[in-house]
């Protein structure tokens, strides 16, 4: 079994669900919950429940939330390697959902923010092993020195490198040229389709694989209640896998954690891509059928 090595953010996720529409300047009632999130950490968190072996790479603050979070990722089953940051805390992140399902997410990266490349455990980075690293960790200004360090690490060591586009409005901010000039060289790429439109400026999902080929060997596209769909330039049309049905979504935080988490295990065994995109599927099936973005124990 090929090792997985993530490196990117830990977060908390406070979830607040909007029980009627947001009363403006004035209360809504909600239901308010906290789960461990973080796209790295989750997709990690997926990873090892299904019996992947992974390490992730991270940081949190001295305090409670962050042993919590550090003491759950070893629940799960990762070989959690955190850093603990004594003047930031825990990263956080607020999850508006409202009462029609939609979400606003309000992110304080706290201790992610600080990642070095000296926090990069020269060990994990062997021949033989995978690394994916969070688009989190690239598009945050305190954190890139250490992504782009844990990316020439793993060249260094002939391991092969996939990478996720993190989220659409914050990689418009940092923008698509430098992020594409960061992550060169990686074999496969994870993007939903507004990601892609902003690396591409192409509205067609299709299209927009077609055109990250370029940078990238192989790229999957995320198409949420659509399924999603793998191209290699190789091809002349890409690969679909419609979605697993669901009667309702509970929660979609993390389903493209899961999805990625799904995905990496059947793709790095060299499977079809039809069956690896069913895997990644039946994931993020699993996760939007109850609350927070992590695996249940």
């Amino acid at each position: 079994m090929t090792r997985v090595v993530v490196v990117g953010d830990l977060m908390t996720d406070a979830v607040a669900r909007a029980r009627f529409p947001l009363a403006r300047a004035s209360d809504t009632p909600a239901i308010v919950t906290m789960h461990g999130g973080g796209s790295g950490a989750n997709i990690a968190s997926w990873l090892a429940v299904e019996g992947t072996d992974v390490a992730f790479i991270g940081r949190r603050g001295a305090d409670i939330t962050g042993r919590n979070r550090d003491m759950e990722l070893m629940g799960y089953g990762v070989d959690a390697r955190l850093v603990m940051d004594p003047e930031r805390p825990t990263g956080t992140c607020v999850v508006l959902v409202t009462h029609k399902g939609e979400r606003t997410m309000l992110s304080d990266p706290g201790a992610n923010a600080a990642l070095s490349p000296e926090d990069l455990p020269r060990d994990l980075f062997v021949g033989g092993s995978h690394l994916h690293v969070s688009g989190y960790t690239l598009i945050n200004e305190g954190s890139r020195e250490a992504g782009q360090a844990a990316l020439d690490l793993a060249r260094r060591a002939g391991m092969s490198i996939s990478i996720d586009c993190a989220s659409s409005a914050p990689l418009e901010r940092t923008g698509a040229e430098p992020f594409l000039e960061w992550t060169h060289g990686a074999k496969l790429l994870f993007a939903n389709g507004d990601q892609a439109k902003v690396l591409t400026g192409r509205d067609d999902p299709a299209a927009a694989a077609k055109v990250l080929t370029a940078w990238f060997p192989q790229v999957v596209i995320k198409l949420n209640a659509e399924g999603a769909l793998w191209y290699t330039n190789s091809r002349s049309e890409p690969i679909r896998v419609p979605a697993e049905t669901v009667e309702r979504v509970v929660d979609g935080t993390g389903a493209g954690d899961a999805f990625t988490a799904g995905f990496l295990p059947s793709w790095l065994e060299g499977k079809p891509p039809t069956e690896s995109l069913a895997a990644g599927c039946r994931l993020a099936h699993k996760a939007i059928t109850y609350l927070g973005a992590r695996p249940r124990l």
